[in-house]
């Protein structure tokens, strides 16, 4: 009888793939043969959170972050010796992470509504928590930009319920907003995507991808053109989930593959043994690929000490796969 050591944390049973190649990851499209390691397999890295969301590599420790929302904490996940524990707690119920161009940690905090840096002494530095005079909805996902501009997503997730956050009425739209690197000031970006949710730029930086998770009949991702000023233009649709699929948040490789956290959005004939897990399309919009998760994936990101290992955040675990490509 087989027997294998369950992730810290868990809850409940995973066992990696015996077998080589991984029945997990899929193969959609040919080209995504490229990316698989025939060796490689689905790891549970460590569990027991209760909504996974906004995992960020710290390559110079060699440990991930990861936020636990409802639990009002950030988890860590130490690479070197498989550690894993609590990171911050409370967390002002932090959702997306990233770091900026100086390294350090930021976060879209869902209490306080804000976004928030955590400084090299630890201390709080809220970047933006208003925009006009009114209070942000809650700050969802976030992404810096190599000249040190800050991007982030804004719907109302956070304060519809006393789950992710507090209750409240938002007084802003559903936004997408960048914080100018040399001025600190916050500039509203866009807001005609109903729920934008991830957000990630193209390798080099001409392009931004934009997820609108509460887009009717099914959720999308788009595009826009981005010039040196910030400015977005040219929006087309990129990718179309075209049933009862859910997009949240995403990645790009070196390649320009856009691998997305998926699941089911509840639609009666979704089937989310089929859904579950990441789902990656290239450049054309077309699925080559499927890492299949035994729960939803939330969020992603690369990182290792080659940048080609897959963590993924999915519901009450953390995840990883190596892959043969970089974030």
């Amino acid at each position: 009888m087989m027997t294998h050591s369950a992730a810290p944390g868990a809850n409940f049973d995973f066992a990696p793939s015996q077998r080589y190649p991984d029945p997990r990851i899929e193969v959609l499209d040919p080209s995504f043969a490229k990316y698989r390691i025939f060796s490689g397999s689905v790891e549970m890295l460590g569990s027991g959170m209760r909504w996974a969301e906004g995992p960020v590599w710290f390559g110079d420790g060699r440990y991930l972050l990861v936020s636990d929302i409802p639990n009002n904490r950030i988890m860590r996940y130490d690479e070197a010796s498989g550690a894993w524990g609590v990171f911050r707690s409370p967390s002002n119920f932090a959702n997306g992470l990233c770091r900026d161009r100086q390294g350090r940690l930021l976060a879209c905090e869902h209490g306080g509504r804000r976004i928030t840096r955590t400084e090299y002494d630890g201390r709080i530095t809220v970047l933006a928590d208003q925009f006009e005079g009114q209070p942000l909805n809650s700050p969802n996902d976030i992404v810096c930009q190599s000249n040190g501009a800050i991007w982030f997503t804004d719907p109302p997730f956070g304060i519809g319920g006393h789950w992710e956050g507090e209750k409240a009425q938002a007084q802003l739209p559903h936004a997408v907003y960048r914080i100018d690197p040399d001025t600190g000031a916050l500039q509203q970006v866009l807001t005609d995507l109903a729920g934008p949710n991830g957000l990630a730029f193209s390798p080099d930086e001409q392009v931004l991808y934009l997820v609108e998770s509460r887009a009717q009949p099914y959720r999308k991702v788009w595009a826009y053109d981005l010039n040196a000023e910030g400015q977005l233009s040219d929006k087309r649709l990129v990718i179309d989930a075209e049933g009862p699929g859910a997009l949240d948040g995403i990645a790009v490789d070196q390649d320009g593959n856009i691998w997305c956290g998926w699941g089911s959005d509840g639609r009666p004939d979704a089937r989310p043994e089929e859904l579950d897990g990441v789902r990656v399309f290239n450049l054309q919009g077309l699925a080559i690929g499927h890492i299949h998760l035994p729960e939803r994936c939330a969020n992603l990101c690369f990182g290792g000490t080659l940048g080609n290992r897959l963590f993924m955040a999915s519901s009450h675990s953390l995840y990883a796969l190596y892959v043969e490509t970089r974030g």
